[in-house]
């Protein structure tokens, strides 16, 4: 793991007020029918060389937050900056240098190849786009090869000749070609098989130790977040529910959805005893969130005139200023309304 986020309090990436917005369209006419706001309003700090689990169901948000924090889809409203740079307003070569700085490594590696190129050719057009000479980077495309456990020779080869697997080590050998300071990793091993996704995992884990990349890991397995990551954000409706380090998050989760994620993890030991927190229903339309906290009509411990009107922010807990949760009854001023359920531990 790597160093202590107390130990780097300048973030490299920041996010304030960010919402990006999706038009809906219905009918035969294909009439507006509303916007889904898929990120909203959210606040996050992303530390110098540490690895951030970003979590939560499918229709989250979290791989839109991903690509809004990398520039690849702009933000509607609020700010991102990267090393103080304004992510969504440069421009030029401004913009180009970021461009090399922050990357991406997408869920499917075979859609996310160009299947008449070959392998060699698509690691090497991040190269070719920022004008790397051409010996350089075939250089450089057999470098990153041999980094993610491939072998130079498979750079004249087509995508269809390869496994899943390693398909995905070609899309993140792509990624690195460029040495980018900042990588976000799209569930880059929900398409795997699962005796190969320990691999790309353990691949993931000592490439980001060696070259100290920072990293955004999206995902919907908590199993996998805590086995990678430093920090962990908890994502429900669009917001942040929850954020803290994995020890904190897994061991003393202070918003209730957490504990309800915690406890749907399989445990191998049949005697060991469990509470599974099972939640009401299923997550609302994000064409019509609730009023108040937007959990609260599947939350198992909601109060009524509380957590259905008043809209959390996400606040401090009150023995670890840095482990924050969107819960009135947990981290609010409300707390003395908590039945006094105990977190779940995994």
């Amino acid at each position: 793991m790597t160093a202590a986020v107390a130990d780097a309090p300048t973030p490299l990436v920041s996010a304030r007020g960010v919402v990006k917005a999706f038009a809906v369209r219905g009918g035969a006419f294909g009439r507006s029918a509303g916007a889904v706001r898929a990120v909203d309003g959210v606040d996050l700090d992303i530390y110098p060389g540490e690895v951030l689990g970003l979590v939560g169901e499918s229709g989250c948000g979290k791989s839109t937050l991903g690509r809004v924090l990398l520039g690849l889809l702009p933000a509607d409203e609020g700010t991102v900056t990267f090393d103080g740079t304004d992510v969504h307003r440069a421009r030029g070569h401004r913009l180009r240098a970021l461009r090399r700085q922050m990357q991406i490594v997408f869920q499917d590696p075979f859609s996310s190849l160009d299947p008449r190129a070959t392998i060699g050719d698509s690691i090497a057009e991040g190269l070719r786009a920022h004008g790397t000479p051409a010996r350089q980077r075939q250089h450089k495309v057999h470098e990153v090869l041999e980094l993610v456990g491939l072998e130079p020779g498979h750079a004249q080869r087509y995508p269809h000749q390869f496994s899943g697997g390693q398909r995905q080590r070609v899309g993140i050998a792509r990624a690195l070609a460029v040495e980018p300071r900042f990588l976000v990793a799209d569930e880059p091993v929900s398409a795997l098989d699962v005796s190969i996704r320990s691999q790309i995992l353990n691949l993931l884990s000592d490439l980001q130790a060696r070259l100290d990349f920072t990293l955004v890991f999206v995902a919907h397995d908590l199993a996998v977040v805590e086995h990678l990551c430093d920090r962990v954000a908890v994502m429900y409706l669009g917001g942040i529910a929850e954020i803290g380090t994995r020890d904190r998050v897994f061991r003393r989760p202070q918003h209730p959805y957490t504990e309800a994620l915690l406890s749907a993890i399989p445990v191998a030991d049949p005697e060991r005893p469990r509470h599974r927190t099972r939640l009401k229903g299923e997550m609302p339309s994000p064409l019509d969130p609730p009023a108040g906290c937007r959990f609260h009509p599947r939350c198992p411990i909601a109060v009524a005139g509380v957590c259905d009107v008043e809209t959390p922010g996400l606040l401090p807990a009150a023995d670890d200023p840095s482990h924050r949760a969107a819960c009135h009854l947990r981290t609010g001023e409300h707390q003395d309304l908590d039945p006094g359920r105990e977190p779940v531990a995994p």
